[in-house]
């Protein structure tokens, strides 16, 4: 689901607010969501999981193209823990193959 799509499905829901003020909520929420992991912070919704910064150490990569050996520098990246419930309903969703 893109950005988008999430906004039009929040203003299809019976609601006091107007598009345009659902939209901005959206936007500033992952903005906020943005600037808490920008600076180092978690981000903790009960019932729906956590992101966190995970630092990854300098490595010695290759080229796929050249097979040259190249250094990559140390980065961080978010990634997405889910909690307990979120797990819970995604699995009852899914079926076996």
């Amino acid at each position: 689901m893109t950005r988008s799509e999430l906004i039009a499905k929040l203003t299809q829901h019976p609601t006091h607010l107007a598009p345009e003020d659902v939209e901005m909520a959206a936007k500033t929420l992952i903005d906020l969501m943005r600037e808490t992991l920008a600076a180092g912070e978690r981000i903790e919704v009960r019932g729906f999981g956590a992101f966190v910064l995970r630092e990854y150490a300098p490595r010695l990569g290759r080229n796929p193209k050249t097979g040259e050996s190249v250094m990559l520098p140390a980065r961080h990246r978010v990634h997405f823990k889910p909690g307990k419930d979120l797990r819970e309903r995604v699995d009852a969703g899914k079926s076996p193959s």
